[in-house]
């Protein structure tokens, strides 16, 4: 049996204030005055004129403000990219995305794409990438997406949502700082924290699991306890701790693979554009029979939150609209060998994404 040799985020800095380091960070990875750092920065900064000060620009580094009203597409991988070209001659001398799992997606996706040719959707699927991509360094401003440490980048494309997974993806410094999660909307908080909860939900009961993703995947789910179950921490230490789950639960995934709350979230998603979180919440909401005990243990934790998730999402849909669901669903074949086995296709029918797509 020949297993895979995954690459790991070579670097990283936590502690609280540790954003103001980013200057030194960077200064040894600049190649020249010629070529700028590119920031990539979560839209929700640009009226933070504070915030934007403490970004360090040299030269002719520049901000691109990135609206994430939207899940992130390969066409907007594609325009970033062309933009960044048109900018500068020279090859940048890195990518720096802050903000949340969009922006960690696509600033992975643009550092890819600026080093390989054609568009990102070509790059859609496992280890299609062949060339190294350019320097990029990842600043999560919201915890529980994992993206700031997964081997992938999550895209919606033309035909598909599926992310580009490769060596080459993970990012190559990551900077932890739990102040920057100040000002985080109490849903978003919850939904996108869920999305911590639900990767070891789904992790520690695949039938890929093994030691290592089940050392990452308790310990995360432990620490998801403690922020949204027991809720008797400080502001500060749920800060730091729904941080560390995040990173945990990203690596929980590296040698095994999420379920079925993702595998239907990327056809809500797809479709009607819903939010990641959002979604896995949604999805996850309905699947007392995959996962009864985390499912359960969701439920509370959404009560004790006081979250009401949106209901009637798939109420007026079209026969077309539930197909392209279901086939986008039905796509996703690693994560339903990890949900239910190698012989998915016996018990995962059609019929059964259809009914279950029904209560949403």
């Amino acid at each position: 049996m020949k297993f895979k040799n995954f690459p790991m985020v070579p670097r990283v800095i936590f502690g609280r204030g540790c954003f103001n380091q980013l200057e030194e960070i960077l200064m040894p990875r600049r190649i020249n005055s010629e070529a700028p750092f590119i920031f990539l920065v979560d839209d929700v900064f640009e009226t933070n004129p504070d915030f934007v000060a403490k970004i360090p620009l040299l030269f002719g580094d520049k901000i691109i403000f990135i609206p994430t009203d939207e899940e992130p597409k390969t066409d907007q991988v594609d325009v970033l990219v062309s933009k960044i070209r048109e900018y500068t001659t020279e090859s940048p001398s890195g990518i720096v995305g802050i903000g949340g799992g969009t922006v960690m997606d696509l600033a992975k996706a643009v550092a890819i794409m600026l080093t390989s040719n054609g568009k990102a959707e070509e790059y859609q699927g496992w280890d299609l990438v062949t060339c190294e991509a350019i320097y990029h360094v990842g600043i999560p401003t919201i915890s529980g997406t994992g993206a700031e440490v997964s081997r992938t980048t999550v895209l919606t494309g033309p035909e598909k949502k599926l992310g580009i997974n490769s060596d080459f993806t993970p990012f190559d410094q990551v900077i932890l700082d739990p102040e920057l999660t100040n000002g985080v909307p109490r849903d978003q908080w919850f939904y996108t924290g869920m999305d911590c909860y639900i990767h070891c939900v789904e992790s520690l009961n695949g039938t890929y699991l093994n030691a290592f993703s089940q050392s990452y995947g308790e310990k995360a789910e432990d620490l998801c306890d403690e922020v949204f179950y027991n809720g008797k921490l400080s502001k500060e230490e749920t800060q730091d701790k729904l941080m560390m789950a995040s990173w945990h639960g990203g690596m929980s995934i590296a040698y095994s693979q999420v379920g079925v709350a993702h595998a239907m979230s990327y056809g809500l998603s797809y479709l009607l554009g819903t939010k990641h979180g959002l979604g896995n919440c949604i999805v996850f909401n309905h699947l007392e029979e995959f996962y009864p005990e985390g499912v359960a243990k969701f439920k509370k934790m959404k009560e004790r939150h006081n979250i009401e998730l949106p209901k009637g999402l798939c109420s007026n849909l079209s026969e077309q609209d539930f197909e392209t669901m279901i086939n986008v669903s039905m796509g996703m074949d690693p994560l339903w060998e990890n949900a239910v086995g190698k012989n998915w296709k016996d018990t995962i029918t059609r019929v059964k994404l259809r009914n279950l797509y029904e209560k949403m």
